[in-house]
């Protein structure tokens, strides 16, 4: 440990985002939350939602941990995080089948509004420590910034689903600077909490229909997903029921997500 971040634990002693618990920024009982990958299904499956793999649930301990980084600038939490969107994106890649493939990782860009009012972009910090971290495990792996932003869109929080979908409708378009692609990349957009699907949903459209695609099939990676309510087993499962990802416990395929939360 270096002088500075010593005398700073001196001042401000580090707690686990998570938990409280002193010592650690995220203790090893929160961080094993994000490392238990599973395939993110809204509890009303909106059309066009990319196979989508979550590192982990969006309850619990690990609310709080995407919150400090996301609205409280705990920065040394990007490290964490971005592993576990890391773990998400090598999950969904094995998903699909065939010889290993590049993948291209695709930030789903933040609204004019919550970039400046956090001062940065969360989610593209995110992303290029996920990239890092592939690419460490021998993963050929890139970022592009392949989305942007247009307009303006209300606050999601309190929006129904068929609300957020609406609210979102035309908000991205697509980025001509975002250059080619490598020879069978796979497309994975990246974000960090998943609830309803309407982002990814209104990105992915955006994405698949795009001439840099060039037709390629979109999946998606996030840190976390809303948890679907427990409820009594119904003969069968809403959803994608195509895909499945080989690594993914197969009780995990229903639990995730209902709305209720921002994206």
């Amino acid at each position: 440990m270096g002088m500075l971040p010593a005398l700073a634990d001196l001042v401000l002693p580090r707690t686990c985002a998570g938990c409280g618990v002193p010592g650690r920024s995220l203790c090893p009982l929160c961080a094993v939350l994000l490392a238990v990958p599973r395939l993110a299904q809204p509890r009303r499956f909106p059309e066009g939602f990319p196979p989508t793999v979550a590192a982990g649930a969006y309850a619990g301990a690990v609310r709080p941990v995407v919150n400090a980084f996301k609205e409280h600038g705990r920065a040394e939490l990007a490290r964490p995080l971005g592993v576990a969107l890391a773990l998400a994106v090598a999950a969904v890649r094995t998903g699909v089948p065939g010889p290993a493939r590049p993948v291209v990782l695709v930030p789903v860009p933040g609204s004019r509004a919550a970039l400046a009012a956090r001062g940065r972009d969360h989610v593209r910090e995110l992303t290029v420590r996920a990239v890092a971290e592939l690419r460490a495990q021998g993963v050929a792996a890139e970022q592009r910034r392949l989305l942007r932003r247009r307009g303006r869109v209300r606050d999601s929080a309190g929006l129904t689903a068929v609300q957020r979908r609406a609210n979102l409708a035309g908000s991205f378009v697509a980025d001509p600077l975002g250059g080619r692609l490598p020879a069978g990349a796979l497309l994975v957009l990246v974000d960090d909490v998943v609830t309803t699907g309407a982002t990814l949903c209104a990105a992915a459209e955006v994405l698949a229909g795009g001439a840099a695609a060039g037709g390629r099939p979109v999946l998606a990676a996030v840190v976390a997903a809303t948890p679907r309510p427990v409820a009594a087993p119904s003969g069968g499962a809403t959803g994608s029921r195509g895909y499945r990802v080989r690594n993914v416990p197969g009780r995990h395929h229903d639990r995730l997500s209902g709305p209720g939360r921002r994206d």
